[in-house]
């Protein structure tokens, strides 16, 4: 099928997954405030499975763009497999995000329409991050995930800290999109256009400014920084993530990351491909502070939830070496490492949410003593969560790494590769000492002992769905890597101008 998206309401199909999610967000939104303010029992499972079901159409609508060809190369809105993994990455995040939040929004009792429709229309935002080609889409598709995620971080008004880490990230969030604007300013008058392709063929053919085009890209660099929480860009996720429901910082840690990273991408292996030289020195550099400075200081967290904060970062870390490498194993390894990462990381934060029994007061390492063998499942999960999260062999973040480290090789990123493998050492101690804590402790209490957790059988069935894809893609990870490479390749500059100008 070939629609040509240049004329007309054509156009709209393109955005077929945008519209759905869009429409259904603020459906359920309208849901939820026809039911009423008085809360009502049930409300969360209703409105969360009509949620599902929205999400359930954006993906088939996301499928079905594969078989449309795409017309015009240069519009704003990219049709290419790149831009379709990453809504895959999105779409499986916000469903986790729904699965796991359910009991936990009808516990607290908050307004259940508001909360999913928010994580509707923060994908929305993300999509149109990864799929622009224009920095001003970008930047629209930015803030319209930042202001929902704003939102749904200070979401549990009756808890302090929750509002404490809204404010915080209101703040520091647009303090950063204001170096992003200013850097997309600049690129515009040191280029003349915001397509990120024509920034590209302006550098490359020397029709800039190039005291311009090297403030701006500074400041787009520090922006993306600030959203990727890359040291010393970080300060404020720790306090955010503590802070914030844990549904919510699941999804953070998760969707939000993603899109960052595969923003960041787009921008630099095809507007900047020619300054590689430039950006790759700072990107190095970054990298290796961030793994270090992250893995280190998690060694000493008491609380799980901080922990896994700074877990967040170090894989932040990690990713960015991909974008140092900046050749296409190392741009697959990147969206297989997001894929599992997602995965394997919201997984975690939904066992965390039922040690804690729903709540935001069981997070510390004591709290997870005996867990293992009061509730053997999840126990199980968790482990298995852990150990992928650290890279262990047999799981998807083991091969995620592997490829990181094959695309920096090929890059004669020798000494990035071993900071890598040495931090990855590193976060077994801090990721295994919640294990041990799980099975070789005994629970504090007798009460706690023989305290039976109820799991919900959606979230039951999430998890251990969660579990089976990260074991799926650590003994047979070629289907999902052939199909990284192929979203990668439609970039077209990864393996072409790109290549040619590493060492």
């Amino acid at each position: 099928m070939v629609l040509d998206f240049t004329h007309g309401a054509h156009f709209l199909w393109a955005l077929l997954p945008e519209l759905i999610l869009s429409v259904g967000g603020m459906a359920v939104l309208l849901a939820g405030v026809w039911k009423g303010d008085e809360f009502r029992e049930g409300q969360g499972g209703s409105l969360g499975m009509a949620t599902l079901v929205v999400l359930l159409l954006a993906a088939l609508a996301n499928g079905w763009l594969y078989g449309v060809s795409e017309v015009d190369s240069q519009g704003m809105v990219a049709l290419d497999g790149f831009r379709l993994f990453g809504n895959w990455i999105f779409l499986l995040a916000a469903a986790f995000a729904v699965v796991i939040s359910q009991d936990y929004v009808e516990r607290h009792r908050m307004q259940v329409g508001e909360f999913y429709g928010l994580i509707l229309l923060s994908v929305v935002g993300m999509m149109f991050m990864v799929g622009t080609r224009d920095l001003i889409v970008l930047f629209l598709g930015l803030e319209t995930m930042s202001i929902a995620v704003y939102v749904l971080t200070a979401f549990n008004r009756k808890d302090r800290r929750s509002a404490e880490a809204g404010l915080k990230y209101f703040i520091l969030g647009a303090f950063a999109s204001g170096f992003l604007l200013y850097g997309i300013a600049l690129l515009y008058g040191a280029t003349g256009s915001t397509n990120i392709s024509r920034i590209g063929e302006a550098v490359a053919t020397g029709a800039h400014v190039p005291v311009l085009l090297t403030v701006g890209m500074l400041l787009l660099l520090v922006g993306f920084f600030f959203k990727v929480s890359a040291v010393p860009f970080h300060m404020w996720t720790p306090d955010v993530y503590e802070g914030a429901p844990t549904p919510v910082t699941a999804f953070m840690a998760a969707g939000v990351k993603a899109a960052g990273f595969l923003a960041f991408l787009r921008v630099l292996v095809v507007a900047l491909p020619a300054l590689y030289a430039s950006w790759y020195p700072v990107m190095w550099w970054l990298a290796a502070i961030t793994m270090v400075v992250a893995n280190l200081v998690a060694l000493a967290q008491p609380n799980v939830k901080r922990m896994l904060a700074y877990s967040s970062i170090a894989h932040g870390g990690y990713l960015m070496v991909a974008l140092a490498a900046a050749n296409t194993t190392a741009s697959a390894g990147l969206l297989f490492y997001l894929l599992v990462y997602i995965i394997m990381n919201m997984g975690a934060f939904g066992v965390v949410m039922l040690v804690g029994r729903f709540t935001e007061e069981r997070v510390q390492l004591d709290d997870y003593a005996g867990f293992g063998w009061r509730e053997p499942m999840l126990g199980v999960f968790l482990t298995i969560f852990l150990l992928s999260l650290a890279g262990f062999p047999g799981t998807g973040g083991f091969m995620g790494k592997i490829y990181l480290l094959q695309g920096a090789a090929e890059a004669g990123l020798w000494s990035l590769a071993v900071v890598l493998a040495l931090t990855t050492v590193v976060s077994y101690f801090y990721y295994l000492r919640v294990a041990w804590y799980m099975w070789m402790r005994d629970a504090r209490s007798q009460e706690e002992t023989d305290f039976r957790l109820p799991v919900p059988l959606p979230l039951r069935w999430g998890l251990g769905a969660a579990v089976a894809v990260v074991l799926f893609t650590g003994v047979l990870p070629g289907p999902v890597v052939r199909w990284a490479l192929s979203g990668v390749e439609s970039l077209t500059l990864v393996s072409g101008q790109l290549l040619a100008l590493l060492p």
